[in-house]
């Protein structure tokens, strides 16, 4: 299960127990911000998009979505979202559970700018009922993210 791959990375860390687990999903930004009793806009949810041999994911937050010209823009290509079966075999986390950290080699994770404006995030770890609270900074060091982009939109 990616949950386990997500806590045994996050051992090298020593914050595998920072993990939440939930008895109700929170595989949507809905569903993750009511488990959680916050706004839906500090989920820090993960979008899955193609490129050539791989996948971009960009980290961003719940209520931002991606604006098609910045995508363009900075990875020159057109933002095409994973399909279903996809998604688990280029990033290793199933739909409602992708998230940034222990990935397959085939996903390079991306930080929208759209996370900045908030303390703390709550990005997934993994499964459809998990989550864990990270500042910006430690979510910059444990999802091992390339740079900070500013690719979405709806959220300023």
């Amino acid at each position: 299960m990616a949950i386990e791959k997500v806590r045994e990375y996050f051992k090298e860390f020593g914050i595998e127990d920072k993990i939440l687990e939930f008895d109700v999903s929170s595989a949507t930004v809905a569903l993750a911000a009511e488990a959680l009793g916050c706004a839906p806009e500090r989920i820090a949810k993960t979008i899955s998009l193609k490129k050539d041999d791989g996948c971009i994911l960009v980290v961003a937050a719940g209520d931002a979505k991606v604006d098609n010209a910045k995508f363009k823009a900075e990875f020159g290509i057109k933002a095409k979202m994973l399909s279903f079966d996809e998604v688990e075999e280029l990033c290793g986390h199933a739909v409602g559970g992708v998230c940034p950290f222990a990935v397959k080699e085939t996903a390079s994770v991306y930080l929208d700018k759209s996370l900045t404006r908030f303390d703390t995030v709550f990005p997934a770890c993994g499964s459809s009922n998990s989550a864990i609270e990270l500042t910006i900074d430690e979510l910059q060091k444990y999802s091992k993210f390339i740079k900070m982009v500013d690719v979405c939109k709806n959220w300023e």
